[in-house]
């Protein structure tokens, strides 16, 4: 009975994985609506993710970005015209935040190395369906060359890992890390956290 009741989810932490999703998926909405292909497309800069660093605060931002950016990324399938192929945004787009809040969370202790969870994570991800994306929209060579789609997976693929992570790392360093030193000086931090300090012991910042 015991384990049973730990391995149940309690009320405080859905309400702060809600509160994450709706927070991400509205700033991630926004970016969609009026900053268009640059906050999906082969060269992004979705100042949303800054928002990733709430990961450096409690492991319930995890789930939280990751459905935030799911449903995200599923309205964007109306609003970009992605049609079905959006759908691998949907799964891999997320799976990608996913993995990259999961880094920050393991290296907070060192906010400046952890950050580069997100970088990674979307610079090997995405660029892999990033072909089938763009050729679905249109798109018959690679963004900025005369290189066709067609049969040039491994230049796209480098093409989108350096757009892609070189555009998160801008965002996550420029914005996302700032916000994190002016969100540790609030109650905030205590708050996602249950009241206890998210930091491991030693941990620099």
């Amino acid at each position: 009975m015991g384990s049973k009741d730990k391995a149940a989810m309690s009320p405080s932490t859905m309400a702060r994985i809600a509160m994450i999703a709706a927070l991400y998926g509205a700033a991630t909405l926004f970016c969609l609506m009026f900053m268009g292909g640059l906050a999906w497309g082969p060269v992004q800069l979705r100042l949303s993710e800054a928002l990733c660093v709430l990961a450096l605060f409690t492991p319930d931002a995890i789930p939280g970005l990751a459905l935030g950016c799911a449903v995200a990324n599923g309205a964007n399938i109306v609003l970009g015209g992605t049609g079905t192929l959006g759908l691998l945004d949907v799964v891999f787009g997320s799976a990608a935040t996913a993995i990259g809040a999961w880094v920050m969370w393991r290296w907070r202790a060192h906010p400046s190395v952890a950050v580069l969870g997100p970088v990674v994570a979307n610079g090997l991800i995405v660029p892999a369906y990033l072909p089938l994306l763009l050729a679905g929209l249109g798109f018959y060579t690679v963004p900025f060359t005369s290189i066709s789609l067609e049969g040039a997976w491994p230049a796209m693929y480098l093409f989108g890992l350096v757009c892609t992570g070189v555009g998160e790392a801008v965002v996550m360093y420029a914005l996302g890390l700032p916000l994190y030193r002016a969100l540790e000086r609030t109650p905030l931090p205590a708050m996602l956290a249950g009241g206890t300090d998210p930091r491991p012991m030693g941990g620099t910042r």
